[in-house]
């Protein structure tokens, strides 16, 4: 028999009787503390929250202590940039006292069967009032309100004009009304055989 719990942002498998080091934890040395299960195994594997919630794993706390010394050096080349610091971690050192499960009747009266499927119902209408509405088709009296609560439909650009040729101001007027000389095609080479 065994479980994995969560403490301190990881997972460990623990069985009775087992000594492990875990994230410093608030309670003081002598106490019980409850670890949160996420899998429960003897002969069958628990791992849904409703069969969770029978179980309890609890442990005892035997010391605080501080982990190894860890150097940590940055070091940025060609820069004269060196810097040396340690961390040590704070611990907790726990012994786990008891793995015990509550077992939930898997039978229900049928007396209940109805009570449930009552409460399943808000839960639904719940839901339900979560979910997504789709619009339904405006009818003309809304599309009459419309104009005045919704946003202006976005203007299409506009297209650009080409750019205006100017006129000479020797010329005068009369250069202006002529269209403006077109590009000449090229020709093609002609090859040599």
């Amino acid at each position: 028999m065994y479980a994995i719990v969560k403490t301190g942002g990881k997972q460990y498998r623990v069985e009775r009787g087992q000594k492990l080091l875990v994230e410093r934890l608030p309670a003081a040395e002598g106490a019980d503390v409850s670890l949160q299960p996420m899998l429960y195994r003897s002969e069958e594997a628990i791992f849904d929250a409703d069969g969770l919630a029978g179980v309890q794993v609890t442990a005892k706390v035997i010391a605080h202590v501080r982990g190894e010394k860890l150097r940590v050096f940055k070091f940025k080349p060609k820069r004269g940039y060196k810097r040396r610091t340690g961390h040590r971690q704070e611990l907790t050192q726990i012994e786990v006292t008891d793995i015990s499960t509550g077992k939930a009747p898997k039978a229900k009266a049928p007396g209940k069967a109805a009570h449930t499927a009552a409460e399943a119902a808000p839960s639904d209408a719940k839901a339900a009032a979560k979910a997504p509405k789709a619009k339904a088709a405006p009818t003309p009296a809304d599309a009459e309100a419309a104009p005045s609560d919704a946003k202006p439909a976005a203007k299409a650009p506009k297209a650009k004009a080409a750019p205006k040729a100017k006129a000479d101001p020797e010329q005068g007027a009369a250069a202006a009304d002529k269209p403006a000389p077109k590009a000449k095609a090229a020709k093609p080479k002609q090859e040599d055989a």
